[in-house]
């Protein structure tokens, strides 16, 4: 069931329970603007995180280019290798 409450007659009281209220919301919203920060600052932490594994990555991609045109060279050196000896066994 609803509370009905009652509401102040006097202007003073009436302007002490606006005052209040007002205390209330400013304490609220201060709470949530340092939760809004807090979690701000946790993103950023993450963001950041994921900044050096994607450059992790980047490095790992770039490193397994570079062996697979090695093993790429190898194989057309090997294959080569491999027409020479059978041009002569011929």
């Amino acid at each position: 069931m609803a509370e009905i409450l009652a509401f102040p007659q006097k202007p003073e009281d009436r302007l002490r329970a606006a005052l209040r209220r007002l205390d209330d919301a400013l304490a609220e919203q201060k709470l949530a603007f340092t939760e809004f920060r807090t979690n701000l600052a946790a993103l950023g932490g993450a963001v950041s995180g994921l900044e050096g594994s994607l450059n992790q990555y980047r490095a790992n991609l770039a490193a397994t280019q570079q062996d697979v045109a090695r093993s790429q060279e190898a194989a057309k050196r090997l294959e080569k290798t491999a027409d020479i000896w059978l041009q002569t066994a011929r």
